[in-house]
Parts: C-alpha cells; structure tokens; sequence
C-alpha cells in the first residue's frame, strides 16, 4: 500500500471541517462502465476518508472497489504539484484501475519560490509510462489575481511543450479565462489532444472548442440546477468529444452537493448527461468509455 503524501495543511483541515459530513449512498450501477476522468485520490482520502467506509490499511483500493462496484472501473489520479504528481504517478504503477497525470495547478505556479525547477520535477515524472496526461494545467482569474498571471501563463506554456514532447493529453483548468486559454493555446500550437476539465463555459465557447476538436469533461456542476448555460454546452457536444468527472473531493453532482464526492458518484453524472444530451444511457457510456480509453488508454 502506498502511504498518503503528507498530513493535510491547516487550510486543508480547514476546508475538510466545512465539507464534513458522510458520503452519499452508492447510486444505481450503470449498464456499462465508465471512467473518471479527473479526481484527486489523495485529497479525497486525506480531507473525507474513503467511501462506504472502506479498510483503513489501503484507502485507495478501497475506494477503486467502491467505484467498481458502481460501474466506474477505471480512474484518471489528477497532479496539482509536485508532490501529488508524484503520488500519483507510484499510485498508477500499483493499480491496474489507476493511470495519472502531473501538473502544477494555475494557482501553485505563482506561489513558487523556482518554478523552472519544480517544471523539471513535473517534466521528469511525464517520461513515465503510465503517466497519461499533463494537467491539470491553465489559467485561473478567479482565485490569482493580476499579480500572479504571469507566471500562471509561463507554467501554462511550459506545460503545453511538455506535452507535446512527450505526446500526453493536456488537461486543462480554465477558471473565468476562456479567452487566454485559447490565446495560449493559439500562440503555442495546442497538442494533439485537449481535455477542458470541469468545463465550465457557455454554448459559444462550447462551440469554439468542439470545432478545435478539444474533449469537454463535465462534471457534477452539470447537475445543478443553475447550471442551464452547462447543459446548453453539453447539448451541443458530440458524444465522442466528452468525456465524466468528478473532481473528487469537490463539486459532488445533485442531489448530494455538498457532502464528500468520490468516483462511485459518476453514475449521477453521466444519467444527467445523458438526460440532457437525448442520449440513450448505454450509447453514452459505451462513447464516454471509448473515448477514455482513447485519450489516456490502454489501462
């Protein structure tokens, strides 16, 4: 068993007291599986524990069965420094259910005292086999504000190059900075393939990046019932253009939001999805799991 990275920060603590509560009952299996395309093993387990209350002594195998179980039987373990980028990459090489990607998250990159070397940390773990993707990556004007953007865009576009080295999927955050993700993106020739994780845009948007051929990967914010202009975007996908999330531990899908997410939560989004695409549920899980399979695949 692999040993969790490191005792959560005080902020960490802090944000767990304000999202504590139990997990959500286990939803209704699927007909086919299904992966998750983007979730945080590490945080999850540290700030929430492990769904259905699993054994403590391998919290991760523990929440791979609890997902399986659901039909969510493959999960991509996403990296927001170098550390859990680490982590993830040796939690890939010790479940089959695993693969990973490494990053450093938009709003770490300004916060760093040698971005260029944490850059080689991350550019030394994307030589990895199972190590599929390099995200999550982006820009984020929500939470860094104009003294942090530089060095935001600087790692975006360093990130870019390393996947197109390595020939991974780049997975991007892209928080209130739709237009500068595509500038960037523009600028630096975007690799062969572009997740848009969580997407979070209108229809237009939607559009612009369904014509670039970039995946969208919704996740439990689809569900909400604010979220029209989401669903408006996840109408006009192509099926083999999206791709299902959870972001665990966060932005667990109606009608649980609020209390702790995990993968075994997908099947909530995908029956939304399916609901809003007029998409027979099979046909959408047999499309969502091809198309994992062709972007981050073979498991």
């Amino acid at each position: 068993m692999l040993s969790l990275m490191s005792e959560p920060t005080e902020t960490r603590r802090e944000r767990a007291a304000r999202r504590a509560g139990e997990f959500p009952p286990a939803p209704e299996p699927l007909p086919r599986p299904v992966l998750d395309s983007h979730t945080h093993l590490d945080i999850t387990v540290s700030e929430a524990g492990v769904p259905g209350g699993g054994p403590a002594d391998d919290p991760v195998a523990a929440a791979i069965a609890v997902a399986a179980k659901v039909g969510v039987d493959r999960l991509v373990q996403v990296g927001v420094d170098v550390a859990s980028s680490r982590w993830g990459a040796e939690t890939a090489d010790a479940y089959q259910a695993v693969l990973a990607t490494v990053a450093l998250h938009p709003n770490e990159a300004p916060r760093l005292p040698d971005l260029d070397e944490a850059l080689r940390e991350i550019e030394s773990l994307a030589a990895r086999d199972r190590v599929r993707g390099i995200g999550e990556t982006g820009m984020d004007f929500f939470r860094t504000g104009d003294e942090g953007r530089a060095a935001q865009e600087a790692s975006f576009r360093a990130h870019i190059a390393i996947a197109k080295r390595y020939d991974k999927a780049l997975v991007i955050h892209d928080r209130d900075a739709h237009a500068d993700v595509l500038r960037i993106l523009d600028d630096e020739g975007a690799p062969d393939t572009v997740v848009l994780h969580c997407f979070s845009g209108d229809a237009e948007f939607a559009s612009e990046c369904v014509r670039r051929g970039y995946l969208l990967s919704f996740a439990g914010t689809v569900t909400f019932a604010s979220a029209t202009a989401l669903r408006e975007a996840a109408a006009l996908t192509p099926v083999d253009q999206l791709l299902v999330e959870t972001d665990a531990p966060y932005l667990t899908p109606t009608p649980h939001r609020g209390r702790p997410n995990a993968s075994y939560l997908i099947p909530l989004t995908v029956r939304s999805l399916a609901e809003t695409t007029g998409t027979d549920l099979d046909e959408l899980c047999a499309a969502i799991s091809a198309t994992g399979d062709r972007v981050f695949g073979p498991w």
